[in-house]
């Protein structure tokens, strides 16, 4: 009972951190709280057609060579599939909404989504490995929903004010990042540490695009 209760925090409170630090970087015009918590729920039931792809996915994927399995595992079940599920949420049911107003909502009502994924994820992940999987879950997959995701907002975001097909460019690079991770990880060999620059290189360039939407919003007025 207390590894449920631990485990339970420790998959909740890092997306927790980090959705407030997103929701708090516009304090010109922050989003409405519900709606935050909306795109959150969303991404908890995005989860749900995720995993149920991967299931259909798998059985197929293992009857490849194993690196390839590995390959489609990666890009296709762990990257694409969960990235088109949370840019399918946002944007049918979060980019209508009237609140949805500026380039940076895009990243924070995306970050909303992924980290109900994240969420989610780690419960499930917390039912068959100890605190310790979970903690450094936390500091790894948490971030990396996150910042793929907050990444593919930002397009989503100019996509309510551009083309709508922008937002394809976003789930290019949330998939590409993704990927890249899940590969690192799921080759068991020190390979597996490369997830460290890659999370630091993906952060730094999150954050630029956060800083950019926000000056793109004031320019035009919208915030």
């Amino acid at each position: 009972m207390n590894y449920i209760v631990l485990n339970t925090v420790l998959a909740v409170v890092p997306a927790v951190i980090l959705l407030l630090f997103f929701y708090r970087q516009d304090k010109r015009k922050p989003e409405p709280g519900v709606m935050v918590l909306f795109s959150l729920v969303l991404g908890i039931l995005s989860t749900l057609p995720a995993l149920a792809i991967g299931m259909v996915l798998d059985p197929y994927f293992r009857t490849f060579p194993p690196l390839t399995y590995i390959l489609l595992t990666a890009f296709v079940t762990a990257a694409l599939v969960e990235e088109g599920c949370k840019l399918t949420v946002v944007y049918r049911y979060i980019l209508p909404r009237s609140a949805f107003d500026e380039v940076s909502d895009g990243i924070v009502y995306t970050v909303g989504a992924s980290m109900g994924f994240a969420i989610l994820e780690n419960i499930l992940y917390s039912a068959n490995n100890p605190p310790y999987v979970i903690l450094l879950r936390g500091f790894t997959s948490v971030p990396l929903h996150a910042i793929a995701s907050g990444i593919m907002g930002y397009y989503i975001g100019r996509a309510k004010f551009e083309h709508p097909s922008i937002r394809f460019k976003g789930l290019t690079f949330a998939v590409i990042i993704h990927g890249t991770y899940n590969f690192l990880l799921f080759t068991g060999t020190m390979a597996s540490l490369l997830i460290i620059p890659l999370l630091v290189f993906s952060w730094k360039r999150l954050r630029r695009l956060a800083k950019l939407a926000l000056l793109e919003d004031r320019f035009f007025g919208r915030s």
